[in-house]
């Protein structure tokens, strides 16, 4: 049994930092073959993702906040299996220890569902490009979290890329989708399937692609106000 610990981190990096000390304690694992670098960033998102539940979802954490995380994990025929009733989880904000021990017990009862669960998206679109593209809004839990690039190619085809920083933080390169009637009805409809292929990922990752692909937008609005002007 090993033990993963973050040390004192910002709350707003804290799915960073995860990822990082997972791969570099499973570094020698990783090059022997006995587990490979894909188990470990699934193993990474997947503890982010209850953790997001725990400090965002039901502490409320702010992004500035300071948190500090431990929890011990196994290794069986390459899997990372983590050993959840030894999850601590410290938070340095004006709030009781035992609302905290609450949270984390109150999380834990649902840690099933919620680290194997389907991530589930909202799409809303915030406008084209001259080219075509249109970019989307990805929404988690009626917070934006992530953008999406999506560039019609055929009739009943579309390239897609995008990215979302929470609840963690996750990669979506060009990928083909196929698609019925409505382009923007099928983003809308099927978000979260779509995202569902993305890739766990680094959260300075994620942000920069979010921000490529918003700023399509940003230059076409800035183009059309000189434009009136």
């Amino acid at each position: 049994m090993a033990t993963l610990r973050t040390g004192l981190v910002i709350a707003g990096a804290y799915a960073d930092k995860v990822r990082r000390v997972l791969f570099a304690q499973l570094r020698d694992k990783v090059k022997s073959g006995e587990i490979s670098n894909s188990e470990v960033a699934r193993a990474a998102g997947e503890l982010n993702r209850l953790l997001f539940d725990i400090l965002v979802n039901r502490l409320n954490i702010d992004k500035g906040d300071v948190v500090r995380i431990t929890v011990d994990y196994d290794i069986q025929d390459g899997t990372i299996q983590w050993v959840l009733d030894t999850l601590q989880v410290q938070a340095w904000k004006r709030m009781p220890d035992e609302d905290v021990a609450n949270a984390v017990r109150s999380s834990l009862s649902q840690a099933e569902e919620i680290m194997s669960g389907a991530i589930e998206f909202q799409a809303e679109k915030l406008g084209s490009t001259d080219t075509g593209d249109i970019v989307y809004g990805i929404a988690y839990q009626g917070r934006r979290v992530g953008a999406l690039l999506v560039t019609p190619i055929d009739e009943g085809k579309a390239v897609v890329r995008g990215a979302v920083s929470e609840p963690t933080p996750l990669v979506l390169k060009k990928t083909i989708i196929e698609y019925e009637g409505d382009l923007d009805e099928h983003i809308r409809n099927n978000i979260t399937s779509i995202m569902g292929e993305a890739a766990n990922a680094e959260r300075r990752e994620a942000e920069k692609i979010i921000r490529e692909i918003t700023a399509l937008i940003e230059v076409e609005e800035e183009e059309y106000q000189l434009e009136e002007e």
